[in-house]
């Protein structure tokens, strides 16, 4: 299960979080586990067998007003009792003042608090999109990616095949490069997204020449960040004793974080416009998606047409 640390909520600076803490420094290594935070009022009210222990809990002001209103045991009582169910972490809204019994208890069990001057409504739904992107499972492949006429066009194979000369050949004929070398992935629903390491990010590597940035050399519009992976190419040597797929209908898939992508596997050989290749597959990949399966049309027109031949036969035997 992915889990983020408490801690990096307060390093964030990608998110807008605008956190500080407030007590508990002793729990900073807690783990979330779930993308979704909680507003604890029910528990508030007594009943704690309602609290996610795995999300982050919110005080708002309507929580704050309610609190405010129990006599002080009754405070002590509730906050106890949510402290006790050893919840993730808790974080005031609203730059709203921190209730003594809150900080108290936090200091005693070890459960970071914050406070934001964010309203609740604003904090929820910068903290969930944080969360999202931290607790997205991840990994790194080796490997180009390309987008090509705006298919994510992730380029495979042993070092030395060519993947990175095929990049940026791409690149001269006005496609975008996103990573090359090194490919971070992360799964984003249904699909998985790519991207280049912040370190080597925009530069390609290219034996013989050295490591060239594709940012200043060619412009801001030869470069993208991220992008979908939809198509994956796998250059692989000839080898003439393997039968490769000449019609085209062989439905392969990639599996990369439980995510099945198109997979083409194409072999490499002196003579063969790899480049061309690969952007005539961006293009055929985007005829799919719009329904024409150019290579199963062609082989149903084919079964039709021997079909039609052999009745033809069949016909002319039984007249003579």
């Amino acid at each position: 299960m992915q889990s983020v640390k408490i801690r990096a909520l307060v390093d964030d600076t990608a998110f807008d979080l605008r956190l500080d803490l407030v007590a508990g420094r002793a729990g900073l290594g807690r783990r979330i586990t779930s993308s979704r935070i909680q507003k604890p009022g029910l528990a508030l009210a007594g009943l704690t067998g309602h609290l996610h222990l795995e999300r982050l809990q919110i005080l708002g002001n309507t929580e704050i007003s309610y609190l405010a209103t129990l006599p002080e045991d009754r405070q002590r009582k509730v906050i106890h009792d949510m402290f006790a169910a050893d919840i993730a972490g808790l974080c005031v809204t609203k730059n709203l003042e921190v209730p003594r019994v809150v900080i108290d208890e936090a200091e005693a069990t070890g459960i970071p608090v914050f406070r934001t001057k964010h309203l609740s409504s604003t904090f929820i739904a910068n903290v969930e999109r944080f969360l999202d992107d931290a607790l997205t499972a991840t990994t790194s492949l080796h490997g180009v990616l390309i987008d090509v006429l705006g298919v994510g066009v992730l380029i495979l194979g042993k070092s030395g095949i060519g993947k990175s000369e095929c990049a940026l050949d791409l690149v001269l004929r006005g496609h975008r490069l996103v990573a090359d070398d090194i490919v971070d992935v992360k799964r984003r629903g249904d699909s998985v997204l790519g991207a280049g390491s912040a370190i080597i990010r925009h530069h390609m590597e290219i034996r013989g020449l050295g490591i060239i940035n594709i940012k200043d050399l060619f412009g801001i519009a030869a470069v993208r960040d991220q992008k979908k992976v939809e198509l994956v190419v796998e250059l692989t040597e000839w080898d003439p004793a393997v039968e490769y797929d000449r019609l085209g209908v062989e439905d392969r898939r990639f599996t990369v974080l439980d995510v099945e992508v198109p997979l083409l596997v194409v072999p490499v050989r002196p003579g063969r416009n790899m480049t061309t290749i690969i952007e005539v597959a961006a293009r055929n990949h985007l005829l799919k998606l719009q329904g024409h399966h150019s290579a199963l049309e062609f082989q149903e027109k084919l079964n039709r047409a021997i079909a039609e031949g052999e009745n033809r036969k069949l016909v002319g035997g039984e007249v003579e």
